[in-house]
């Protein structure tokens, strides 16, 4: 492996250690250890819901070609994955608010349990139906849980600014940290303690099960709006009504969904983009350092925030740059002549790029805690998950079109391929 990537990897790391090591009193929020105890309890379960989840990534597409399907009919899955969490998502999502976030967070560890053992058969069907429980899983995570915690931190009457506290740890833990690890354990879980390709779906499942029984004993019930007389599309109506009563709920909403779009556009391409003419380049290696720099991001968030400067105001110097690195391919393109030889190690081009993909998800990790932290201020609680809910069918669709383009071209196999996730 070039001395390049382990340089970035390490001066990543640095920074990173620098940072947590060297918070001062002004980086820090004085707390209650009732908090922290909570506090505590929502990362670690938060930690083995995402581990249950990263944990699968580097080995679906594998494993769908271990079974014997061509790029066509693995598209469809995951086409069937995010269709499904557009519209059954959004239905058995937005129940959280009316039957319980708690329970909520139940379902979504059984539902994904469920699709890591259909992950058992070679049946295609069998496989549709784990994609589509995937799906709904998909959406219960990133709404439930959040929705719960919003709720019980204000009910257990803590500071609404130390909601914060509890995200920027979350999303350093979960999504940095955790999905580094992850990978490794399915990588030595499939190859070199030879268990296969199915074994990382099994951990994750043990993973999940543990994080439910964790739920099942420690955390109380919350819900939105608890009144009889509203069904379903009477609570589709009330959130329908709050997005388009309140231009920051809606303008929330769609800043959420053209950045995660970006996010996966960016997964979907970042492979061609380093090794236009297959040059050999370290894929897991790169997600590491993706991840790390994701951790600096988050890192660097809850400094943002423990110093109360305003979500909104930092953000958007956060998205200029999130814009500047992926235009960066283009330029790279224009002024660095791209090399004619096929294979070979990451050109100049490519490692311009890969610093600049490095400081989009640096943004990346700065913007979930950031846009965790907008959501508490300006949903209302009596709709949160279906609001939340409703935010996704527009990113769900934007990808389920790219998909079906892109499972039409051969960098399908680009694209899914188990070096990408990892």
């Amino acid at each position: 492996m070039e001395v390049f990537y382990y340089v970035v990897f390490g001066a990543l790391a640095a920074v990173v250690a620098g940072l947590e090591l060297g918070k001062s009193g002004k980086d820090r929020v004085a707390t209650t250890s009732a908090f922290n105890s909570f506090k505590n309890n929502y990362v670690l379960v938060y930690s083995l819901m995402m581990s249950g989840d990263w944990l699968q990534g580097p080995y679906v597409y594998y494993l769908y070609r271990q079974y014997g399907f061509d790029k066509g009919d693995i598209g469809r899955l995951f086409i069937a994955g995010f269709g499904s969490s557009m519209l059954f998502g959004t239905i058995v999502g937005s129940l959280a608010d009316k039957q319980g976030r708690k329970r909520a967070c139940i379902t979504y560890c059984i539902s994904y349990i469920l699709s890591c053992i259909t992950k058992h058969s070679p049946e295609y069907r069998i496989l549709m139906i784990g994609r589509i429980l995937g799906g709904i899983a998909t959406s219960l995570l990133f709404s439930a849980f959040e929705s719960w915690l919003v709720a019980e931190h204000n009910k257990r009457g803590f500071d609404p600014q130390w909601l914060s506290i509890t995200f920027s740890k979350a999303i350093f833990l979960g999504n940095g940290l955790v999905a580094i690890v992850s990978g490794l354990f399915a990588n030595l879980l499939a190859e070199n303690l030879g268990f296969g390709p199915v074994a990382p779906f099994d951990a994750a499942a043990c993973f999940l099960a543990i994080g439910m029984a964790i739920i099942m004993s420690s955390w109380s019930e919350n819900y939105g709006d608890t009144s009889e007389s509203k069904d379903l599309m009477a609570q589709f109506k009330v959130a329908a009504k709050a997005i388009a009563s309140d231009e920051k709920i809606a303008l929330l909403g769609a800043i959420q969904s053209l950045f995660e779009g970006s996010m996966y556009t960016f997964v979907f391409l970042w492979t061609p983009a380093l090794s236009p003419n297959e040059e050999d380049i370290p894929h897991g290696f790169i997600f590491a350092t993706f991840m790390l720099s994701s951790m600096l991001g988050s890192s660097i968030a809850s400094r943002l925030l423990a110093r109360k400067l305003k979500v909104e105001g930092y953000m958007q110097i956060v998205f200029s740059i999130s814009a500047v690195t992926l235009v960066l391919p283009v330029v790279t393109n224009f002024l660095v002549p791209p090399s004619s030889v096929k294979g070979g190690s990451i050109s100049f081009g490519g490692c311009l790029q890969l610093l600049g993909f490095c400081t989009f998800e640096a943004c990346v990790g700065i913007f979930w805690p950031s846009i965790m932290k907008m959501r508490s201020q300006y949903i209302p609680e009596e709709a949160r998950s279906t609001i939340m809910n409703f935010f996704r069918i527009p990113l769900n669709l934007f990808v389920c079109v790219v998909l079906y383009n892109v499972s039409r071209s051969s960098l399908l196999i680009q694209l899914f391929s188990p070096a990408v996730i990892l």
